[in-house]
């Protein structure tokens, strides 16, 4: 059986900051430079790229956005809850995951500037994905959700919120 432990030895994982473990697998060599990007990015990226993201059981992805679009894949393990929230379309979630003939996708892709995070299904061991972002992923633009402002504006759903978000 593949373990937590096998995939973070085998593809040489690190703790992310928004939780979980991940390795940039992929940096496209292309720059796009911050003139032809719109005025949201503070700086040059690459054309795209790409990651390893696992999350254990009892993990969470804590809410956060990024400037770009995220296209997830599901590879390994078991199904994994995706929550996005936006202003203008509310609280969504996603179901990743093998299981094709039920209500799992395997890709998905979360729209640049949306909060967005996720935890592993209470079946599930440990999901195991992939993440490509384009234009190219920058910790200048990433962004971890404030519990507070994110309740003053989705109140309906400040039980998620307080569950995806840090604690202060």
């Amino acid at each position: 059986m593949i373990t937590v432990e096998k995939l973070i030895e085998k593809y040489q994982l690190i703790p992310h900051p928004e939780g979980g473990y991940f390795r940039e697998t992929y940096r496209a060599k292309g720059v796009i430079s911050q003139n032809s990007l719109p005025g949201n990015f503070k700086g040059d990226r690459n054309y795209c790229t790409g990651i390893y993201f696992l999350l254990p059981q009892g993990t969470k992805s804590c809410l956060h956005r990024i400037q770009s679009d995220e296209m997830w894949h599901f590879y390994l393990g078991g199904s994994l809850t995706l929550i996005l929230m936006h202003e203008d379309y509310g609280v969504q979630n996603v179901i990743l995951g093998s299981d094709i003939q039920g209500e799992e996708i395997v890709q998905y892709v979360v729209p640049g500037g949306w909060w967005f995070g996720g935890y592993p299904n209470p079946e599930s061991a440990y999901s195991f994905v992939g993440c490509t972002v384009a234009p190219g992923f920058d910790f200048a633009d990433f962004e971890l959700a404030d519990r507070t402002n994110l309740i003053s504006k989705f109140p309906e759903s400040s039980e998620l919120i307080l569950k995806l978000t840090p604690e202060p």
